[in-house]
């Protein structure tokens, strides 16, 4: 009888586990979790509510034994809000018409030079240190928002999922250390600090800059979908060169 009851129940867990819904409304409840932390720590960029959630939502997706793909059911439904999440950054934007109108050129510059360098960087310092050509291509997009860097990576023979997951580590690292760095730095602009958070760290660093103030938010939001814009155009030229000197 007890070995009835003890089946029964694994099986009642196993398609517990395996319903979306369940990781949806659990990956609502970590982050709301991560916002309680964050708040009660000080706003402590350590404790930023999406590097929780990453780290909780890891524990147990290992201590349940579910396969991300299984995860991934439920979590797509929260992904797909990143497209209406990124246009929704066009209105502290156009507050900012006028600025960006009189800032064009600095911001072109910093732009080309700042996304070359993200691409190069990342694939020299990889090829330097034995990585294989499709690890050094996911690497190149890893300073884009997720949707972009994907496909970049899988036109390029890269591999898509090790894009997203290196795409999140620089978007975490980067929020940690940008306020840290500006202060280092002594820059006050808020159209600078906000429109260098966007290019090295995207949609996580983002969300960071929006903290900081709305100005620093609205040019971290430009700088995010240009380097996007860019780095689309960009890698697939680059790319292949820097593999060469691989070979």
């Amino acid at each position: 009888m007890w070995e009835s009851i003890i089946s029964q129940l694994a099986h009642t867990r196993d398609q517990l586990f395996a319903e979306p819904a369940l990781w949806l409304c659990l990956t609502l409840l970590v982050y709301a979790f991560g916002m309680w932390i964050y708040k009660k720590s000080g706003y402590k960029t350590i404790f930023t509510p999406l590097l929780v959630a990453i780290v909780v939502l890891a524990l147990i997706l290992l201590v349940t034994g579910t396969p991300y793909k299984t995860y991934m059911q439920g979590g797509q439904h929260i992904n797909f809000l990143l497209g209406p999440a990124t246009v929704a950054l066009a209105v502290p934007l156009y507050e900012q018409r006028l600025r960006l109108a009189k800032m064009w050129l600095p911001l072109l510059c910093g732009l080309v030079s700042g996304g070359t360098v993200a691409i190069v960087s990342a694939v020299l310092i990889a090829g330097a240190l034995g990585a294989s050509p499709e690890t050094m291509i996911s690497l190149a997009p890893k300073s884009v928002t997720v949707p972009i860097a994907m496909g970049v990576s899988k036109n390029l023979g890269g591999v898509p999922e090790l894009t997203a997951a290196l795409v999140v580590i620089t978007g975490v690292v980067g929020a940690l250390m940008c306020r840290g760095i500006l202060a280092l730095l002594r820059e006050k602009n808020d159209a600078t600090r906000g429109f260098a958070i966007g290019l090295a760290a995207h949609g996580v660093g983002t969300a960071t800059a929006f903290q900081m103030n709305r100005d620093t938010g609205a040019f971290s939001g430009l700088s995010m979908g240009l380097t996007g814009l860019f780095t689309a155009f960009a890698a697939p030229a680059i790319v292949p060169w820097l593999l060469k000197l691989f070979e």
